[in-house]
């Protein structure tokens, strides 16, 4: 299991890094409850409804049913072989890199796309892997680094309290 490495780097105010980004797509801007229901997709249209309303239980549902819909292993295999994943990652990027604070809609935009190369076949990487770190990292951050959500909920939210304060 090998993670793909361009060589080349993005470095957040946080001191997290990840791979580039440019260049791959943007599915965090995407309409994705919209697609989801489109294309009879529950995981999709529950993480859109997270993007949406920043309800947590939206993406612990979309991993749940990932796991059991789309991955032949049992659970416990899947979580064994996902550590593994994380290990290549500390390996690449450094102990603790992702626990420093990435913007939310990195993880979402990331997970998305290797959900959809999951769903279309590809074997250049371990997408279903990457899909459920992302995932997982998300949640990880929403709980964690509140200051690192930038989603369409958050603003929604802050221009909520704006308003209220401006009465």
């Amino acid at each position: 299991m090998e993670i793909k490495d361009s060589g080349q780097r993005r470095t957040f105010e946080t001191g997290a890094v990840r791979d580039i980004a440019e260049g791959k797509g943007r599915c965090d801007i995407m309409p994705l409850f919209d697609i989801g229901n489109t294309f009879d997709d529950n995981i999709l249209r529950l993480i859109g409804f997270y993007v949406e309303h920043g309800n947590l239980s939206n993406l612990e549902l979309a991993a749940r049913l990932f796991v059991e819909s789309e991955l032949t292993e049992n659970t416990h295999d899947v979580l064994l072989d996902l550590s593994i994943f994380y290990e290549k990652g500390l390996i690449k990027y450094g102990e603790g890199n992702w626990t420093l604070g990435i913007p939310l809609h990195c993880y979402i935009d990331s997970g998305v796309r290797h959900y959809l190369k999951h769903m279309a076949g590809k074997t250049d990487e371990p997408h279903d892997l990457a899909f459920l770190w992302n995932i997982f990292c998300a949640m990880w951050t929403h709980r964690n680094k509140p200051e690192m959500i930038d989603l369409p909920f958050k603003r929604r939210a802050n221009n909520d309290s704006d308003t209220e304060c401006r009465s």
